[in-house]
């Protein structure tokens, strides 16, 4: 397998306050790695800096074999260009319809004719199962067709490197479950990479081929590894506890 994203000796704060310390890891083609931990933990500051959106205090991220750290401007806006993100609670333009919105980074970035671009929209409309909803605003949609529709969007360039931060927040079960078997299904067919900041358990434990879990008070990265594995076989407590969704004193009292 070939290593996608690989992160070594990677501190990451702002000014003095360091959130993750010494951390490395790799992400291979075609796996589905889940960002852990608790509030306070770093998860979405993690995936700023694996998206290049900001630098890190020390170490080094690898995209594709290249480095975004010390990529030139425009090193790393065209690694910039083969990556996905989808931004939590969907982060769609809210004046735009669905299908503008896929659109869009096709309209920024490339010099498609206007049928093209709109092809290539619903085409990845389609890819979600939101075709139909191609010419609705987003106050016109529910919760999990916002997120489907920035899934679209993430993959509008034709990435094969998704981020994703809390896709299933907010959701009721059986979206949430939905959401996870499309996900599943696009690295079936398309080959893709993904990595997700969540905590939702279920979502964990049905898409999920690693977890790694953030520590907010040791500032490391404590845990590495299937996530029934962790949650069966961790040496630390504070990983089963968190995977069985055991609280931390009787009565769940602070």
């Amino acid at each position: 397998m070939t290593a996608v994203v690989e992160v070594e000796r990677l501190r990451m704060g702002y000014g003095q306050r360091v959130l993750l310390d010494d951390a490395s890891f790799s992400v291979q083609q075609g796996e589905i790695v889940a960002l852990l931990g608790g509030s306070g933990s770093g998860k979405s500051s993690l995936m700023k800096l694996l998206t290049g959106l900001f630098r890190p205090l020390a170490g080094d991220i690898r995209l594709f074999g290249q480095s975004i750290v010390t990529a030139t401007p425009a090193e790393r806006a065209a690694l910039q260009r083969r990556i996905g993100v989808m931004y939590q609670q969907g982060a769609l333009f809210g004046s735009l319809t669905a299908l503008q919105n896929v659109r869009f980074p096709l309209d920024r970035f490339t010099d498609l004719p206007r049928e093209a671009r709109d092809a290539i929209a619903m085409l990845q409309l389609d890819t979600v199962e939101m075709a139909a909803a191609a010419h609705r605003r987003p106050a016109e949609l529910s919760g999990g067709m916002v997120k489907r529709v920035a899934i679209a969007r993430a993959l509008a360039l034709g990435a094969r490197l998704l981020f994703l931060d809390e896709p299933s927040a907010g959701l009721d079960p059986i979206t949430s479950a939905n959401l996870d078997e499309t996900l599943l299904d696009l690295r079936e067919r398309f080959g893709l990479t993904l990595v997700v900041v969540t905590h939702e358990l279920d979502s964990i434990f049905r898409i999920a081929d690693r977890a790694l879990m953030l520590d907010a008070a040791s500032h490391r990265l404590v845990a590495d590894g299937a996530p029934a594995e962790l949650r069966d076989h961790c040496p630390l407590p504070m990983v089963r506890q968190f995977f069985r969704r055991q609280p931390d004193h009787p009565g769940g009292l602070p």
